[in-house]
């Protein structure tokens, strides 16, 4: 080895013995690395984060479908199974199942904005778990109640009073449940879906398409299911709920935290602190029960969101999808019971077996399911704007169609059948619209009153729906179902008039032939300018 004074090159294999003498194996020699070996290994290490990030988006989203799936399911098949349990205890009258639901809808008219408000104001992890535990343990309780009310009037005849005494004990828990079940909603999918797709890669249509074919799953299979084992077995239903409300509860309630904390957004606060319902300071009402301390209060703090809410710039969408719930051209209870009791002249019975019943409402779920496909993509072709004018459009057509020809060929099985058709081909536009309205309020209401905003269209929602209840109570025969059934398409008619409104105000027209086939530009232009409203957010 040459000296260390002079100046002859010393090799690798020298430096490293000269810079590590203790070590008995000293480190390899140092490799001079070629440009292509960097950019080979940087793109590597790229590769490797973009699957380390979709393989962080795909377990959160699975997360929240998880969480969803759990709590529509068991909302869905409680719903429903609650009305045939009421249904076992009073078999000789619809009142009380009448009664039930006029109460458990009036509930949540009046308690949906407070629970906006909640949502808004509330931690977002907190008030999610809340949602869940209130949802199962009402169930659970309601459960208690019914068991209890069968066990006081077995074997024996019901009185009035015992009768309107049981009602009023399981009113209550339904109620709960009711309202657990919105702010569960409007929590998720107004609020966590929207900030999970802007801090990720998870699109937002892709999310709501999905919560979507969630809710339109449970709303088929859920009642099926149900009704299935309560034809079965009465008492293997009641202990079936039970056990799925208990079992679930855990998961529900890790995978949402699970979702909360993968998602560095959601732990962040609002913007601002929306102003308590009754006019005191903020910190005076952090508590959940304090907007029920006064009714004065209540019924104010009503009236100013109401306000808020028709002074809103997408509030004609919001009315417009809320009026769809005034319908009974669906496969829900009345329409149902019509197709169940159609008689001909001379009374001929024209009825559909429960079979038939049965399949056509799983091949109208099936269409509901195929507007969640097909919505997503003439968004991305046209927006979502001009979209829901072509969805609304589509359903008032169809609408129109069945209403018109079931009154024209009255009674028969051909007015009946032109009445079903009708309607399963209507909710591919009733769904596709449903979706487009979700995305125009997603991206057009402020995040602090997201919470409020959406409660206060459910409230609407189960309004409109209440009339729609009225509407077969003024019209019980199911001669006369033409007039609920002209009472709907009256309605889509309304919401497609606001609809239109709203579109004109937005885009200066309704219809536009020379840019109706290059929609993308339309698309790329909102996708730019919602861009560069960023960028200047950014540098303010």
């Amino acid at each position: 080895m040459a000296a260390l004074g002079q100046d002859s090159p010393i090799s690798d294999e020298e430096a490293v013995y000269l810079l590590h003498p203790d070590e008995e194996e000293a480190p390899p020699p140092y490799t001079r690395h070629s440009t292509e070996d960097i950019l080979r290994t940087r793109a590597q290490l790229d590769i490797n984060a973009e699957q380390e990030s979709l393989r962080k988006e795909k377990t959160i989203k699975w997360r929240l479908y998880i969480s969803h799936s759990l709590s529509t399911w068991n909302s869905r098949v409680f719903e429903f199974a609650c009305l045939l349990f009421i249904g076992h205890l009073w078999e000789d009258t619809l009142l009380p199942v009448s009664i039930y639901a006029l109460v458990r809808s009036a509930s949540a008219i009046c308690l949906a904005p407070m629970v906006g408000w909640y949502v808004d104001r509330g931690d977002r992890l907190r008030t999610v778990r809340l949602s869940i535990v209130g949802q199962r343990v009402a169930v659970l309780l309601w459960i208690g109640g019914f068991m209890f009310a069968e066990y006081m009037t077995w074997g024996q005849d019901k009185d009035k009073v015992l009768s309107l005494g049981t009602l009023f004990l399981l009113i209550p828990f339904g109620c709960v449940e009711k309202l657990c079940s919105i702010m569960n909603l409007v929590a998720i999918e107004r609020d966590w879906v929207v900030v999970t797709a802007e801090s990720t890669l998870c699109g937002l249509d892709v999310l709501n398409s999905q919560m979507r074919r969630i809710d339109l799953a449970c709303k088929l299979l859920g009642p099926l299911f149900i009704a299935l084992v309560d034809g079965y077995k009465y008492d293997l239903a009641i202990v079936l709920i039970f056990s799925m409300n208990v079992s679930s509860i855990l998961i529900e309630y890790f995978a949402i935290a699970d979702v909360y904390r993968r998602v560095p957004a959601l732990r962040t606060g609002r913007p601002t602190v929306l102003d308590p319902p009754d006019g005191s300071p903020p910190e005076q009402n952090n508590s959940f029960r304090q907007p029920f301390v006064h009714f004065h209060a209540q019924i104010r703090f009503f009236f100013k969101s109401l306000h808020a809410y028709s002074q809103h710039t997408v509030f004609f969408p919001s009315l417009a999808l809320s009026l769809l719930y005034l319908t009974v051209l669906s496969f829900s209870g009345q329409m149902i019971i019509y197709l169940l009791s159609i008689k001909g002249p001379k009374d001929i019975q024209l009825a559909f077996p429960t079979t038939s019943i049965g399949l056509l409402r799983t091949l109208s779920v099936t269409f509901e399911m195929l507007a969640t496909w097909l919505a997503p993509a003439i968004m991305k072709r046209v927006g979502p704007t001009r979209a829901g004018l072509w969805a609304i459009s589509w359903q008032l057509t169809f609408s129109w169609i069945a209403v018109s020809l079931n009154w024209y060929f009255q009674p028969s099985y051909i007015s009946a059948w032109v009445l079903v058709s009708g309607v399963i081909l209507s909710r591919v536009g009733l769904w596709s619209f449903d979706l487009c309205v979700q995305i125009i309020v997603q991206e057009g209401v402020d995040p602090t009153t997201r919470g409020s905003f959406s409660a206060l269209e459910a409230s609407l929602q189960n309004f409109f729906e209440l009339l729609a209840y009225i509407s077969t109570i003024i019209f019980p025969r199911p001669s006369d179902f033409q007039y609920p059934a002209f009472m709907s398409a009256a309605a889509v008619l309304v919401a497609c008039i606001l609809y239109a409104e709203y579109v004109r105000r937005t885009r200066g027209h309704l219809i536009h032939l020379s840019r109706c086939w290059d929609g993308k530009k339309d698309e790329g232009q909102r996708r730019r300018s919602q861009g560069q409203a960023i960028r200047l957010r950014e540098l303010a």
